[in-house]
């Protein structure tokens, strides 16, 4: 009979101690799933609020063609067989020479880091999608790292008239370095329709939203157009594709600079070269598209860039989105071992498609 009650005592000991368990489980995950919300909430951006149009729904933007940018399901697959190039910290690199403080005699293009320039044309100084933070993410701790130092210091930037963004994304909307230009610099900021309202949140009075094939000026006068781009926006979880996203033409005295922004493949690049073309100067994407099978949709590769070059009846391009921050599994030189393979099938030179050194200067 003890040893009856011995077992019983035991048996409802064990099942108080996994009811408990199953409490703090439960507990747990719904915690977790309030820390998910609540951070989602918190990173994402304010919402697009406007007309109907052939690209936005009334709640979201869409694509050329409808193309969407893979779920996360196909994240999880990603993630789960993930087989990335290799990528080595630069830490002692010498900067770039100090820019010229205006040029009003050709193109002068300084290629920073990342998909950031510096466009001095017509008397006019422009930054494309600034970034001079350590990480591309919501967070200063976390997300993909600077693999080398910006190719010129901040604090050596001409005075800024404009910046124009091309989407909202961690590596093309960098908070603390807008912060820092909107204090140091107060320029005029050129956004996708959308992004303006979380540019004012950061103190800025001089926004300005575009749509596709808009037109506008920057300071000068000097013309702008925003193009068409095949991506998608979001910074937080609830706000997914709830703004624009797109490249821009800017229409100088010594021909049209095409910034392309962030960019999957499309027929709409031949409709801006048969718009704008030709380029004098184009800012092709050229890393982060591999596995093709999930960045495609996203992302043009080294090939699809000189396709770009082909489509957009470009004089000179100059490579971007590459060798800065890993954000797929192309490792930190095979952007430009692949575009050099694409040159020589395409019977291109690299004098051409050229992909430019941090902190140089090139003049055309």
């Amino acid at each position: 009979m003890d040893i009856y009650k011995n077992n019983k005592y035991l048996f409802q000991l064990q099942l108080m101690n996994a009811r408990k368990i199953m409490i703090w489980i439960f507990i747990t995950l719904i915690a977790v799933i309030l820390m998910f919300n609540f951070g989602g909430y918190y990173f994402s951006a304010p919402k697009y609020h406007g007309p109907v149009s052939d690209h936005f729904n009334g709640k979201t933007f869409i694509n050329p063609g409808h193309v969407k940018a893979k779920g996360l399901r196909d994240v999880i697959r990603w993630a789960s067989n993930r087989s990335p190039g290799p990528w080595t910290e630069i830490k002692e690199v010498k900067y770039g020479e100090k820019p010229v403080a205006r040029n009003d005699d050709g193109i002068r293009i300084t290629f920073v880091n990342h998909s950031t320039f510096l466009i001095q044309v017509d008397g006019v100084n422009i930054l494309t999608d600034p970034i001079w933070s350590e990480r591309t993410s919501p967070v200063s701790f976390a997300g993909p790292k600077r693999m080398r130092p910006p190719g010129i210091r901040f604090e050596d930037l001409p005075p800024i008239d404009a910046v124009i963004l091309s989407h909202n994304h961690y590596d093309h909307l960098d908070v603390p370095t807008m912060k820092k230009l909107i204090k140091t610099h107060d320029p005029e900021i050129i956004t996708p329709l959308g992004v303006g309202a979380f540019i004012k949140q950061m103190g800025s009075g001089r926004t300005r939203d575009m749509d596709w094939w808009e037109e506008a000026t920057l300071p000068s006068n000097l013309p702008i157009v925003a193009v068409p781009a095949q991506h998608f926006s979001g910074r937080g979880t609830f706000d997914r594709d709830a703004t624009l996203w797109c490249g821009y033409v800017i229409k100088s005295k010594s021909g049209n600079v095409y910034f392309a922004g962030d960019s999957g493949y499309g027929e709409f690049f031949k409709t801006i070269g048969e718009r704008y073309g030709e380029m004098a100067i184009s800012l092709i994407p050229i890393g982060a598209y591999l596995p093709q099978w999930f960045m495609s949709p996203i992302h043009i590769s080294p090939e699809e860039a000189v396709q770009v070059h082909k489509d957009v009846r470009s004089r000179i391009s100059l490579g971007m989105h590459f060798g800065t921050f890993p954000l797929a599994d192309d490792g930190q030189e095979q952007p430009q071992s692949d575009l050099q393979k694409a040159l020589n099938n395409a019977g291109l030179t690299q004098s051409e498609f050229i992909a430019p050194a941090e902190g140089k200067a090139y003049i055309f």
